[in-house]
């Protein structure tokens, strides 16, 4: 059964750092693009980050305009586990946090263009 896990939410001030982390179980996820996405109280789900990598090569990597510059997606391939590392946090950036993968194709900034889902983890950055 394919599982994704989410963790490493919780409540930062802004201007704070948060690392997501994305981990995938049930198959080997290592030629997947994953995503992360969010959604936030009242709005629709919003694409955050993309990567796809081949071997231990990261060779696609894709931010929404608003984390841009403030965010990184590493990967433990032995943990199949994806990271988001989220810095300089603001208000805005509070939401629930969804990791996704998509097995075939590069990139995806549409939620329906993913497979599969993780549970969410809640983020809340206070002012």
């Amino acid at each position: 059964q394919v599982q994704l896990v989410e963790s490493g939410g919780g409540l930062v001030q802004a201007g704070g750092s948060l690392r997501l982390s994305c981990a995938a179980s049930g198959r080997t996820f290592s030629t997947d693009t994953m995503g992360w996405f969010r959604q936030a109280p009242g709005k629709e789900r919003e694409f955050v980050a993309s990567t796809k990598w081949s071997g231990d090569r990261q060779y696609y990597a894709e931010f929404a305009d608003s984390v841009k510059g403030r965010s990184t997606i590493a990967r433990d391939s032995a943990k199949n586990t994806v990271y988001l590392q989220m810095n300089s946090l603001k208000v805005e950036d509070t939401a629930v946090y969804y990791c996704a993968a998509r097995k075939y194709g590069l990139g995806g900034v549409r939620a329906d263009e993913y497979d599969h889902w993780g549970q969410g983890t809640q983020v809340t950055v206070s002012s």
